[in-house]
């Protein structure tokens, strides 16, 4: 919402954000739609234009009278007029960290299908980038010129039809379709003949406006996608207002390049303005700034954006993404207006379980819940080697709650608790796969370079190990002599103190080690039990008689008769722990 300086008209701002599959016909909907195109409009890539494929994001706007259901409905903010922002998404699959860029801006989706082709793969990605960061959708149907009339109602229908079905597991179940064209001919027909349909897609666009929700408050940031210098006035730098507002002589970072700068002038599409506040498209004038230092990026209130070396980030799994989430493994991190490559470990709440668990280690999961428990450094969590899922099937409810610490190739500037979305871009694009990944937000930032050594040892993730050994004698009622839990060069220090179980029930401590051959003395407080010392001497007696005449009958007593007692051990160990210490609770 802005108000000219002219005169007091009150313009209801709505960014609608035009997806598509590449050649569906995005650039020339927004055209045909538009009268006032801003700056960064239509292409301004000469390699784009070179292939008529949109490479950036493109903005453009057009007014129109406020629909009846904005008007008067008691509310303290009374707009005189409706101005449409497009904001022309490339559908170049390469470019999908640019439409994710653009998406944090956009108040409802208009998703361009060409008629002939259908949803394609980046149809698709489109809609799942849509499904996370906006909430209404408008689906065009373009090039319906290329079909005869004759044929064209029925081929609308069946597509409509299609459409519904795709959508009707998503959060656009039963959104509207429209079909146009919004350039008969072809990109490289001659502009004689008029769009078809436009005029009910902008009475369709203005019923499903809705006043977004703008709030003036909390810090300045606003995306920039284009800057260019006028003589004799300045820097202009435009883009969108994501949070905050600004006002004439207020001072804004730019913190991609630490630099400070007041603004001398606002304006809203070549109308000067006071002011202007979150989702407000604006051409922001500062003096002294070389515009070649930031062809698109973020300006902000002088501190509020932090430079992250690495993140605590909420995780949800995009269910389309075929490959593993695996810890360790590296993806293209979308996190402000910045997409970089990062290494991700994935950790969850402990399993909490009434009974034990089983001695092979499998416990029952806990019940699946959803984001709601906060992430904090006080609790302890469970390390996982990869994302886990729900059971069963996937109606089975939601994954079990989950965070993921991503550590960033490059340092990142982002405002806190943002979208976060991962992606795998490197995968071919020409095969028909999701490459959406995962998505979450933004909870805790490491801004300190050698956040491994100083922040990360309180992140408290830790993994369960069990190691499993024989008795092989026993020296007296308290004392057995242990074999084959350690290595022959393990630092049995390290492990004195630590509790063991025997297979027979008895609680021992390691006491340190006997000989050179990694064997261990365990000390039994309570004393071993009658049954526990008879199998234990039964076996040493047997083994003992291995060498006799009636050998092979005995060996064979051994097998059936003699269990030999197993020493179990359980302990945990911190991942980011520098000590690497082990704990048992």
């Amino acid at each position: 919402m802005s108000e000219s300086a002219d005169r007091h008209t009150k313009i209801l701002n709505f960014n609608v954000g035009v997806l598509g599959h590449v050649d569906s016909g995005k650039t020339s909907l927004a055209r045909a739609l538009s009268s006032t195109a801003s700056t960064a409009a239509f292409d301004k890539n000469p390699q784009s234009r070179e292939r008529g494929i949109t490479l950036d994001l493109g903005f453009s706007s057009f007014t129109v009278e406020l629909p009846a259901h904005l008007r008067g409905d008691g509310q303290q903010q009374q707009f005189d007029s409706l101005q449409f922002t497009l904001v022309d998404c490339p559908g170049h699959a390469s470019l999908i960290r640019t439409i994710i860029g653009g998406a944090q801006i956009i108040d409802m989706m208009m998703l361009v299908v060409d008629l002939m082709k259908g949803v394609q793969t980046q149809t698709a990605e489109c809609l799942l980038i849509g499904e996370l960061t906006c909430p209404r959708m408008v689906v065009v149907l373009n090039k319906i010129d290329l079909l005869p009339p004759n044929k064209r109602q029925s081929a609308i229908e069946k597509m409509t039809k299609r459409l519904h079905k795709t959508l009707e597991n998503t959060r656009f179940r039963d959104c509207p379709v429209i079909a146009v064209a919004a350039k008969p001919g072809g990109p490289e027909a001659p502009d004689t003949e008029e769009p078809q349909g436009v005029q009910e897609l902008i009475e369709l666009l203005k019923s499903q406006t809705y006043v977004p929700q703008r709030d003036p408050g909390g810090d300045l940031l606003m995306a920039v996608d284009h800057c260019f210098s006028i003589r004799g006035q300045g820097t202009v730098m435009t883009g969108t207002i994501l949070q905050g507002s600004m006002a004439i002589n207020d001072t804004v970072e730019i913190p991609a390049l630490k630099v400070n700068k007041k603004i001398k002038s606002v304006q809203m599409f070549r109308k000067p303005v006071s002011g202007a506040m979150q989702g407000d498209r604006v051409g922001v004038c500062v003096t002294q700034f070389d515009p070649k230092l930031l062809e698109r990026g973020v300006v902000c209130a002088p501190g509020s954006l932090r430079t992250l070396y690495a993140a605590v980030i909420s995780v949800r799994k995009i269910g389309y993404f075929k490959g593993s989430l695996a810890t360790r493994a590296k993806f293209h991190i979308t996190v402000g207006h910045e997409t970089v490559m990062a290494k991700i470990t994935f950790f969850g709440l402990p399993l909490i379980d009434n009974s034990h668990p089983s001695p092979d280690g499998n416990a029952a999961p806990s019940k699946p819940s959803s984001l709601d428990t906060p992430f904090t450094f006080d609790r302890e969590y469970s390390y996982q080697d990869e994302y886990i899922t729900s059971q069963g099937e996937a109606s089975s409810g939601p994954d079990p709650e989950q965070w993921a610490l991503l550590e960033f190739e490059r340092p990142v500037t982002c405002p806190s608790l943002c979208l976060v979305i991962g992606s795998k871009l490197d995968t071919d694009i020409h095969t028909n796969v999701c490459r959406l990944a995962f998505h979450g937000h933004l909870l805790h930032g490491f801004e300190d370079k050698s956040y491994s050594q100083t922040a990360l040892p309180h992140l408290r993730i830790f993994k369960t190990k069990h190691k499993e050994g024989q008795v092989e004698r026993v020296t007296d009622d308290y004392t057995v002599i242990g074999r084959t839990l350690f290595k022959k060069e393990t630092n049995l220090q390290l492990f004195v103190g630590l509790k063991v179980v025997l297979s027979t029930g008895e609680t021992g401590v390691i006491e340190g080690g006997f000989g050179q051959s990694g064997k261990f003395k365990i000390r039994i407080p309570e004393g071993l039990c009658l049954e526990t010392k008879q199998m234990l001497s039964s076996t040493s007696k047997k083994k003992g008689k291995g060498g006799s005449k009636g050998g092979p009958s005995n060996e064979d007593n051994v097998k059936t008769d003699s269990q030999p007692v197993s020493i179990h051990l359980n302990f945990k160990r911190y991942v980011f722990d520098p000590h690497k210490k082990m704990v048992q609770s």
